[in-house]
């Protein structure tokens, strides 16, 4: 008999109430949901979940709780107690944050000083940093300042068996051995659970104009949007919004006030056989509202920047041929979502098609959303590259005992 199975969910529940306090270690359906109050509660109870071979699930605020594959995990961590931001240098420009914290609070708090951490993730209001660090999510942004490894100078984590360990450090120059956040940043809380987060900081935007373009097909932005992008332009963002029989180019620009005018002008060159107009900020919401919609299945879908309109104009005739209900938003580095309004034969053949022409140029098709009637046909992440032993290596070394979200992520590690 293992160590798990002689302790019944009482007794679970009853030691964990020991660590984080009793009004925090509640009994939920066949699970334990705790709410420790610092690092040293968490790492108790990782501790105390290692020793008894208990499979621990990290929670954040829950936005993405169903990425990845299902966990059944006896006891649910939450960070819902971690909430400070715990040093802002706004002089160097570097921030340390609680994992627990929702994003908008964080930023809500740097605003103070016109900073920011230069990321657009999903429902800011409710995503807590660990949790988007776990997931490596981010926005139309990651085009001009990077994506979460970028922006991350380091880390405290609680490994497996309850070891504190501190990565990286509070500066921007910062060379002092490997980067093992970089590593945590979207393993989705398989090797670790992220406690705190070292942020370099950039300034606010605080002066911005947004100009769309549309089209019947979105083919023909191939040879504006390259042009864009080798210009002398820089913008913060870019992205093109595809539904079944129209699209639209999304740009955005920071700049002084009295620049903004030039800078629009510059745009209408580039778009010089397209109606450029002055858009709203609602227009860079359209990747959220993929989610907030009732969409069968979401996909995340990471792509050359050069293959983006070929494929997805392939979509978008596809989607007309088969009366298929699809959407899709791009980043202009190649990351696009891809939502289907149906879960049928025909969305899982335009599934595996993408699969396939992602791969032939190194890139992936991940399912972030679908019903569960889909789980045993698609798999989530249709994982069959070289690096999976590797990957595994890792797993085992940093969780001997396969606690840590154990079957979430890719190859069911």
């Amino acid at each position: 008999m293992s160590a798990s199975t002689a302790l019944s969910l009482e007794e679970v529940r009853s030691h964990l109430a020991s660590m984080v306090g009793d009004e925090h270690a509640n009994l939920r359906g066949d699970g334990i949901h705790a709410a420790p109050a610092n690092i040293l509660q968490i790492a108790e109870v990782l501790r105390f979940a290692h020793k008894n071979d208990l499979s621990v699930a990290p929670a954040g605020g829950g936005t993405k709780a169903g990425w990845g594959n299902r966990v059944p995990a006896r006891i649910r961590l939450s960070t819902k107690r971690l909430t400070s931001l715990i040093e802002h240098s706004w002089q160097d420009m570097t921030c340390t944050v609680e994992a627990g914290s929702t994003w908008a609070t964080m930023q809500a708090e740097l605003a103070r000083h016109s900073q920011m951490v230069a990321l657009d993730p999903l429902w800011p209001d409710r995503a807590t940093v660990g949790g988007i660090a776990a997931v490596n999510d981010s926005g139309a942004l990651r085009l001009k300042y990077g994506g979460l490894r970028d922006l991350i100078l380091g880390m405290t984590l609680v490994l497996a068996d309850g070891t504190i360990a501190r990565t990286g450090g509070k500066v921007v120059k910062n060379v002092a051995g490997y980067d093992l956040h970089k590593l945590m940043t979207g393993s989705f809380g398989t090797l670790g659970v992220i406690a705190e987060v070292n942020f370099r900081l950039h300034p606010m935007e605080e002066h911005a104009g947004t100009w769309s373009a549309t089209a019947s097909d979105v083919a023909q932005f191939e040879s504006p949007l390259r042009a864009l992008l080798d210009s002398q332009i820089a913008p913060s963002c870019v992205q093109v919004r595809v539904k079944r029989e129209k699209c639209a180019v999304d740009i955005r620009i920071a700049a002084v006030p009295h620049c903004l005018d030039e800078q629009a002008d510059r745009l209408e060159k580039v778009f010089e056989s397209f109606h450029l107009a002055v858009s709203t900020e609602e227009v860079w919401q359209a990747r959220q509202e993929l989610f907030d919609r009732d969409y069968a299945v979401i996909l995340k879908v990471s792509l050359l920047p050069a293959e983006i309109c070929s494929i997805l104009s392939e979509l978008q005739q596809q989607a007309v041929s088969d009366r298929l209900d699809i959407h899709a938003v791009a980043q202009a580095n190649g990351l696009v979502t891809v939502a289907f309004g149906a879960a049928t034969d025909e969305v899982i053949a335009s599934v595996e098609y993408l699969r396939t022409r992602a791969r032939n140029s190194g890139g992936s098709v991940v399912a972030l959303q679908m019903p569960d009637e889909l789980r045993g046909r698609l798999d989530v992440w249709n994982c069959d590259f070289n690096a999976l032993p590797l990957m595994r290596e890792i797993k085992r070394r940093f969780d001997t005992k396969q606690i840590l979200n154990p079957g979430r992520f890719v190859g069911n590690i």
